[in-house]
């Protein structure tokens, strides 16, 4: 195991974020945090000795020693170029981001080059765990230098489930986002059969299926046992109708990112493209198509169409 660096300034201090903080904190590393939230600072800060919530970017940046690991936990896209643009100034040769966003990978290759002229390293780092990643560990893929990750590695090895297992080099700039896409995209795919599986069985309605125990047997010995399974399985032990849940699934973009990517590879990946268009369809942009289907029934048959 590497050792722990001193200090880190953490970015973002959200759900995962939070989480993160809390897992280096508890690893021996001194968190500088930052949050636009000045209550997520301040109960943070409530938490550990090892926390520090900053009320600024700068301020969080100028406690740490040189040269500096400075670590975003942000939301892909405006806001996470809109920090780096302001903390870049702040920074100086020899210091090293890590971008943990959700971000595309070609953004974090023009990024690491950017800095790269500047003197200043770039990680990208494909985070995975969600809200259970403080308690179990994050599997972390990681894209930059061999000199960069070296440096960021003691984070890393705290950060993932265990110091030798959970995170992976894998390969340069731009990598880890890369792999982190592909991951959620089968994430999506995964789901979307898992959903579509259930659904078949609540709708045998004459055999009286008990979803919530079905869940549970498939944990246990299944090919199909996962970690989605669990989940699904304790979400069925507590609600097995969902009749308060709105059917509507957001995408976050790296779905479209991996979609995007097969086209431009020759790659088929019907799963993963089929699971995104579900998505779509579940946020209300397969309606205008469903209100056509129905009317074209009932030009050439003169079936009934409901009205809304």
């Amino acid at each position: 195991m590497s050792p722990t660096p001193s200090a880190v300034a953490l970015i973002g201090l959200g759900k995962m974020g939070a989480n993160m903080a809390r897992r280096l904190a508890r690893g021996g590393v001194t968190v500088h945090g930052y949050d636009t939230a000045a209550e997520t600072r301040q109960a943070l800060s409530a938490e550990y000795a090892q926390i520090t919530a900053h009320d600024s970017l700068a301020s969080a940046i100028a406690a740490l020693p040189q040269p500096r690991l400075v670590w975003l936990m942000l939301p892909a896209g405006e806001i996470s170029e809109h920090t780096l643009s302001t903390i870049l100034p702040l920074l100086s040769a020899g210091d090293v981001v890590i971008d943990g966003a959700n971000a595309y990978y070609k953004d974090s290759q023009a990024r690491a080059a950017r800095l790269r002229a500047l003197g200043i390293g770039f990680v990208d780092a494909g985070v995975s765990g969600g809200v259970w990643g403080g308690d179990n560990g994050y599997t972390i893929m990681l894209g930059g230098s061999e000199a960069d990750i070296a440096r960021v590695r003691p984070l890393v090895e705290v950060l993932a489930p265990a110091a030798d297992r959970g995170w992976l080099h894998c390969g340069p700039n731009g990598a880890g986002h890369y792999v982190k896409m592909v991951h959620n995209g089968i994430e999506y795919g995964m789901m979307q059969a898992f959903a579509e599986g259930f659904a078949l069985m609540e709708a045998k309605q004459d055999l009286n299926l008990d979803l919530a125990a079905v869940s549970e047997v498939w944990r246990h010995g299944s090919v199909i046992r996962s970690w989605l399974l669990d989940l699904t399985a304790d979400t069925l032990q507590q609600d097995t109708t969902l009749s308060d849940i709105q059917p509507k699934v957001p995408d976050s973009g790296e779905g479209r990112w991996t979609v995007l990517e097969a086209v431009e590879l020759g790659v088929p990946a019907p799963v993963i493209s089929n699971a995104l268009f579900m998505r779509f369809a579940s946020q209300g942009k397969h309606d205008y198509a469903s209100k056509l289907l129905a009317m074209m029934r009932k030009a050439f048959g003169g079936h009934a169409v409901g009205k809304a």
